[in-house]
């Protein structure tokens, strides 16, 4: 290309896509932004074709291709078992925007831009859940994070889900009460959880609309209510346990280590969960240091491609700089 390209990061969610291209001296080129990458959905060459739209963005930026970048660093929600890693690197292989590709879920994105080495934990909790660790030898851990079926519980969509059917039940008396009856369907402007049900159901009101509901599920613990509050503990359970497994799988119990919370449901920093999360992760992991990332995920991205390349601490120190 035109420029001394060392790196070309892509972080690639259900809703957006950010791409970054890094030089040899950590310097940030080009930035770009593109649409949700989503395979599942579209196919595999679809979901790519819209990587590529915004990967050509960021090289028409900095000065346009005149040749692959030494590496592409990509993390890629969907990317959820190492199988799928391995088919969406020969997929981005192909495209030839680098010499060589490696492919992480998402998550790891989010714990690589909230430590200093590629040492620690991270909990990502936005719409779903979803845990993964790395040492600097290589070593991770992982959960497959596809839902219900490979034991997971939380996230945005698991609690509203949750939630509403402790409402419902208080609502037609299977279930003991819960100021959740009103105020989710008043969330909506609607006046019964029936009301509520019925709109979800019809879809007047859109499924993706779900996962406002996390949100006065948290308000409505912090008023009082006994169910609501049970189930903020039982994410911060949920949360502890994912962490202090994959603590555990690295070897990392024993000593200070950090676990990153991330996605919009832990950054939110609701008091009750945090103050949760801490009990519990004492209790379970007492070394273990707790942080919530800031940084957006794509300097992860490009980070984790530094560490390929074997670039300098000066580099990786000059590129975290210019993310504040």
């Amino acid at each position: 290309m035109g420029v001394n390209a060392s790196v070309l990061a892509i972080d690639a969610g259900n809703s957006k896509t950010d791409v970054a291209l890094i030089g040899a001296d950590g310097t940030v080129l080009s930035t770009a932004r593109g649409g949700g990458f989503q395979p599942p959905a579209v196919g595999v060459e679809a979901a790519v074709d819209v990587l590529g739209a915004a990967v050509g963005r960021a090289l028409e930026l900095a000065g346009g291709p005149a040749g692959p970048v030494a590496h592409v660093s990509a993390c890629l929600a969907n990317a959820d078992l190492p199988v799928e890693e391995e088919q969406l690197a020969g997929a981005l292989l192909a495209r030839g925007w680098g010499a060589t590709v490696e492919v992480r879920n998402d998550t790891f994105a989010i714990l690589r831009a909230g430590v200093d080495e590629p040492r620690g934990v991270a909990v990502v909790c936005g719409a779903g859940i979803n845990c993964v660790g790395m040492v600097p030898d290589g070593r991770t851990a992982r959960f497959p994070a596809i839902g219900r079926i490979s034991g997971d519980w939380g996230g945005g969509s698991g609690l509203a889900e949750e939630a509403m059917w402790f409402a419902a039940r208080a609502e037609d008396g299977r279930g003991g009460p819960t100021e959740l009856v009103r105020t989710l369907p008043r969330h909506f402007g609607l006046g019964s959880m029936y009301e509520l049900i019925e709109a979800l159901h019809l879809g007047r009101i859109g499924f993706e609309r779900r996962h406002e509901l996390a949100p006065v599920l948290f308000a409505t613990a912090a008023a009082g209510d006994r169910v609501a509050g049970a189930l903020v503990d039982r994410l911060a359970g949920e949360v502890v346990a994912m962490a202090s497994v994959a603590l555990g799988r690295l070897d990392l119990l024993d000593e200070e280590a950090p676990v990153v919370l991330g996605g919009s449901v832990l950054a939110a920093r609701h008091p009750q969960l945090d103050a949760k999360i801490t009990e519990l992760l004492a209790v379970r992991a007492p070394k273990a240091v707790l942080r919530v990332v800031t940084q957006p995920p794509v300097l992860g991205a490009a980070l984790l491609g530094l560490d390929h390349t074997g670039a300098a601490a000066a580099v990786h120190e000059r590129l975290r700089a210019q993310y504040g």
